[in-house]
């Protein structure tokens, strides 16, 4: 098991660095000036040359990919003499558009997002896990085509058609809520619950649905081994069977699509942010494209991507705790 632990971490290890080199070339590469983008169009030449000095774009590339990777570890300065200001480590750049370090203004938004994400996760695990074992159990009968014809239903409907559903209903036709204005969890809990509320069963109907479909095709498949048959014929409790024996073996495709879901909605959820006017990730993303603001997309688009790959390295893990026969791969 440590060996299988120590070569999933190398590996994400390696992928992290790959990532890192790909998300700053890939910036480096596009036709705008970053520079150019500091200061608005009344820009002069000059200016724009001051600021090319001030934030290292007239160094070689490989030397403002070192620099990039020092102020992510140990912090960078930018500018020279009395202009020198200095960016904390984790540092991702400075974005002269807001005046504010990019890590800073990420850590301001992530955790709007990580409540948005972890919330909408475990509504979604337990509904449509918990409607997709019910299914597989009525395999034909009227649960099973009920369910399935919702979760057809739910998966087929986009993000944004929801929220605006659940608003027009909820906030402005029967006014069981006011509007859901995002308030911080530390300046009112219960507020901050109201506000979250609708945005969890958003993305949970979407998801939900795909899960109850993966979660009964996961089931019937499990349920038709020869194991299952003997635990039956050992006496055990139907709820013995399924829970230890069905559902645990069906849980690998489970945890692989949950881990990437998740670390997806943690990268930024931006079609749900913009509906309920939440300040997350995926709302500062969106604002850093339209604004043409390059250090900032490109540290958003790095914390997104670091996501996906820790959870790659969770799931990896989780199926070693599941299936045994995993770590000897």
């Amino acid at each position: 098991m440590g060996t299988y632990i120590v070569r999933r971490v190398i590996a994400m290890l390696l992928m992290l660095v790959a990532l890192s080199i790909v998300t700053f070339l890939l910036f480096q590469a596009l036709p705008a000036d970053p520079a150019a983008l500091t200061c608005g169009k009344s820009c002069s030449p000059q200016v724009i040359a001051q600021n090319r000095i001030r934030l290292g774009y007239d160094k070689p590339l490989h030397v403002q990919y070192a620099k990039f990777v020092e102020g992510i570890f140990v912090g960078r300065d930018y500018g020279s003499g009395t202009a020198t200001f200095h960016c904390d480590a984790p540092c991702l750049g400075y974005s002269f558009s807001r005046s504010s370090d990019v890590t800073d203004l990420i850590k301001d938004r992530l955790p709007v997002t990580f409540a948005e994400a972890i919330g909408a996760c475990v509504l979604w695990l337990l509904l449509g896990t918990g409607i997709g074992v019910l299914a597989a159990l009525k395999r034909g009968r009227w649960p099973d085509r009920l369910s399935m014809g919702l979760a057809l239903v739910g998966y087929s409907f986009p993000t944004f058609f929801i929220g605006l559903v659940l608003l027009f209903f909820v906030v402005f036709k029967f006014k069981i809520m006011d509007y859901p204005s995002y308030t911080p969890f530390a300046d009112d809990p219960a507020a901050w619950l109201r506000s979250m509320i609708l945005p969890w069963i958003t993305l949970a109907v979407i998801y939900a649905a795909f899960y109850a479909r993966l979660t009964r095709n996961q089931m019937l498949e499990t349920l038709g081994e020869d194991y299952i048959r003997t635990a039956r014929a050992k006496g055990l409790s139907e709820r013995t069977v399924i829970g230890k024996h069905g559902l645990r073996a069906g849980l690998t495709p489970i945890v692989t699509a949950a881990g990437l879901d998740l670390a997806t909605l943690l990268g930024g959820v931006i079609i749900t942010e913009q509906v309920f006017g939440l300040p997350g990730l995926g709302a500062l993303s969106l604002s850093s494209v339209l604004q043409s603001d390059l250090p900032l997309i490109t540290g958003t688009v790095l914390v997104a991507a670091t996501f996906i790959i820790f959870a790659n390295l969770v799931v990896d893990l989780l199926y070693a705790v599941i299936d045994p026969r995993v770590r000897l791969a």
